[in-house]
């Protein structure tokens, strides 16, 4: 294997710059498709390898359970700096599945919570809750998926703004965002170098919703007062977010991008463009880590095998 186990380690650095490009020049869909894509990929594959390299560390220590023959040299020889890597991956890995473990504990018991808020409520679309505390929040599972806002910010909001307001919320549920934000959430708590994806994509499923409600209640302004309105009266507001649902990302920049014309929608950008330059590069860097992910893999199991006693 020799170094190539640890370029999946390293190789997320090959996206930060479309992580900050694509904020900028990609249609918010777009972005928050390829970057998710991007960690996801680059999360699994760097995992993949710390565990590799924690095997070889693993067969060192006295009294493990793993074949004699595992700890052979050479099996050890397949990880260069084996002694020192294989025992300090145990240590990372154990930290990698804590943290990616606690991460899908608080979401679930986050939106446990949500659910039981609920539960005297009627099972409709929209739940208005009676509270002097302004948020609004997408709430998905249950029997149905619910958009959740409190008497407090709609009174603050005129109709129109409402409108937007429900038809932001309702396009996190109907593209399940917090799909994506749980999985680039997890990828950075796999792989620290993979946080600028997890900001960026944070924002721009925010951007997302808002050209869906722009969209749908026909004026971009309208959005954009709404978005500005609703985070003057929120500010300060403690309430728990469910998965980056009520996050709502720099307000500034997203409302300088409503009150500009809609992105233009395209599946990839131009090659030779700054961002387009961009993309290739962490495209580049994923299929690198993935065959490198892979390629450790297979070498480690047919040296594994082969060091194994009959």
């Amino acid at each position: 294997m020799g170094v190539f186990v640890f370029l999946p380690l390293v190789l997320p650095l090959t996206a930060w710059p479309i992580a900050r490009l694509a904020e900028q020049h990609l249609h918010p869909r777009t972005a928050t498709r390829m970057l998710t894509g991007v960690a996801a990929v680059m999360a699994v594959c760097s995992t993949v390898c710390l565990g590799l390299v924690m095997v070889v560390g693993t067969a060192q220590l006295p009294g493990n359970p793993l074949p004699d023959g595992w700890s052979d040299p050479q099996v050890r020889a397949a990880v260069p700096y084996d002694e020192v890597v294989g025992k300090a991956a145990i240590p990372a890995l154990c930290a990698v599945l804590v943290a990616c473990g606690r991460t899908l504990w608080r979401h679930g018991r986050v939106r446990r919570r949500a659910h039981r808020a609920l539960a005297g409520l009627r099972e409709t679309a929209v739940a208005v809750l009676p509270d002097d505390v302004p948020y609004a929040y997408a709430l998905p599972g249950g029997r149905r998926d619910r958009v959740v806002v409190t008497t407090a910010l709609l009174d603050c909001l005129e109709p129109a703004e409402r409108r937007a307001l429900f038809a932001h919320e309702r396009a996190h549920l109907a593209a399940r965002h917090h799909r994506f934000l749980l999985a680039v959430q997890l990828a950075a708590r796999a792989n620290p170098f993979l946080r600028p994806l997890r900001t960026a994509v944070a924002y721009t499923a925010e951007r997302w919703a808002d050209e869906d409600a722009a969209r749908a209640v026909g004026s971009r302004r309208t959005v954009a007062h709404a978005i500005g309105k609703a985070a003057l009266v929120s500010r300060g507001a403690a309430v728990a977010p469910l998965a980056g649902f009520a996050t709502t990302g720099p307000v500034p920049r997203r409302v300088a991008a409503l009150l500009e014309p809609a992105p233009a929608v395209r599946r990839w950008p131009p090659l030779f463009t700054v961002v387009g330059l961009a993309a290739w590069g962490a495209a580049a860097g994923t299929a690198v880590s993935a065959m490198s992910s892979a390629n450790s893999a297979v070498t480690m199991a047919l040296i594994l095998y082969a060091a194994t006693p009959l």
